[in-house]
């Protein structure tokens, strides 16, 4: 599979090419949880996207790339949604997640951008942090969240694009931190500080192994058939691209 393709990316991080970058991240990662026990071939799924009903069972193609990495994957979209400004990463959890960009977008202006992003970085799921408290309860700003999020997996199924939501809890002062040990200065990190946060969210779901990933779907079967369907072929892809 080819590298990820640039989207006028800040100058922010070489991915995996610092040593002293991915020793300051470790400081950040959570550590190894147990596996869960779930069905073969099956996970359970988020509730829909209005967030209504009981999880259902879904297909293993439809598992975050970050369960599956062995199987082989394409890149993830991190992003981190909010009210002026989107931060965006990209990762595939081999190397640290690259910061790209931060978006100043609204609506669906910045639905479709996020969408347009994602396929030109050869990314097929993309990992929205969800704001919740520390006890893990969500808040208002997590209902604005699901709102977007809702409304972005119906335009990413109709692609073949998956979505879920990641708790990012504590993201932003781990991205502040972060940043302040590259020697960012204080001048830049407004300006950065979202597309770090977004790296922080992608750096949680892989080093959790996607755990915390809730897939959202779209009500309407049509499109949960279509998401299927090419999640499947992707998947074929990769492994047959891996084993040449």
């Amino acid at each position: 599979m080819a590298a990820a393709k640039p989207v006028e990316p800040l100058p922010l991080l070489r991915a995996g090419a610092d040593t002293a970058a991915a020793a300051a991240l470790r400081r950040f990662q959570l550590p190894p949880q147990p596996p869960r026990s779930v069905r073969a071939n099956a996970i359970r799924a988020s509730p829909p996207s209005n967030g209504a009903g009981s999880p259902d069972e879904l297909p293993a193609a439809l598992l975050p790339n970050a369960a599956r990495r062995r199987d082989g994957c394409g890149f993830s979209l991190g992003v981190d949604l909010g009210e002026a400004r989107t931060g965006v990463a990209v990762g595939r959890g081999i190397t640290l997640p690259r910061p790209l960009t931060v978006l100043k977008l609204r609506g669906q202006k910045l639905e479709l951008m996020l969408l347009d992003i994602a396929q030109q970085q050869e990314a097929d799921e993309l990992i929205v942090g969800l704001p919740v408290s520390a006890d893990g309860s969500e808040t208002p700003q997590s209902n604005k969240v699901r709102s977007v999020v809702g409304r972005l997996a119906v335009q990413a199924a109709d692609r073949g694009l998956r979505v879920y939501l990641q708790d990012e809890h504590g993201t932003t002062i781990d991205a502040l931190e972060f940043m302040i040990s590259r020697g960012v200065k204080r001048s830049a990190r407004d300006v950065k500080s979202d597309a770090y946060s977004a790296m922080m969210i992608l750096e949680r779901y892989f080093s959790s192994s996607g755990q915390g990933a809730k897939i959202v779907l779209p009500k309407q079967p049509q499109l949960q058939s279509k998401l299927l369907e090419k999640s499947r072929q992707d998947a074929q892809a990769y492994i047959a691209a891996d084993t040449k």
